[in-house]
């Protein structure tokens, strides 16, 4: 009587964990791509959802809202990185560039995954009552590493955000440093 052996040759072995290498070396980098876009579209939402909910405010509260680049969710930037996050703020005296006077209310603060960067051309948007308009601007979000192309949140005078992967002229955005 013959006994019938159970388990794998050397042979099978070796077939399977190359395809298994194989497989995962193909995937890996894909994944990586993912999710850099992934982390990327969360910034963009967020800041997308911070824009109407400042436009929200400012016709409830009939006051200007403003939204600034900040590194401590208190004192607005004066440059135009946003990297590090924003604050949304009730701007009673109006001021533009937006800056944030210990008195104005805060309303949200927000900050970035170090894996984003976030360039605008503005450095705060303000929005107002219906009456008058709002500050337009562009702000280009960049995976720090290069693994997903650049996406914009672009702001209209009335307010109202919205996503491109392509500039007016149908180019692409850049992440130039």
């Amino acid at each position: 009587m013959r006994r019938k052996w159970l388990g794998y040759t050397l042979y099978e072995l070796l077939m399977t964990f190359t395809l298994v290498a194989l497989i995962a070396g193909l995937g890996l980098p894909s994944f990586g791509s993912m999710l850099a876009r992934s982390k990327m579209r969360v910034e963009v939402n967020a800041l997308f959802h911070a824009i109407h909910l400042a436009r929200k405010e400012s016709i409830m509260r009939r006051r200007v809202v403003s939204l600034c680049p900040s590194r401590d969710g208190l004192h607005c930037e004066p440059g135009r990185d946003w990297s590090a996050g924003w604050l949304m703020f009730e701007n009673s005296d109006r001021d533009e560039p937006p800056r944030r006077d210990p008195d104005e209310p805060l309303l949200q603060t927000h900050r970035v995954h170090e894996s984003v960067r976030i360039v605008a051309n503005r450095r705060g948007f303000s929005l107002r009552a219906t009456q008058k308009r709002a500050t337009n601007g562009t702000l280009v979000f960049c995976d720090v590493a290069g693994r997903a192309d650049p996406l914009a949140l672009v702001v209209s005078y009335t307010g109202r955000p919205r996503a491109a992967e392509e500039d007016p002229r149908g180019q692409p955005y850049s992440c130039a440093d």
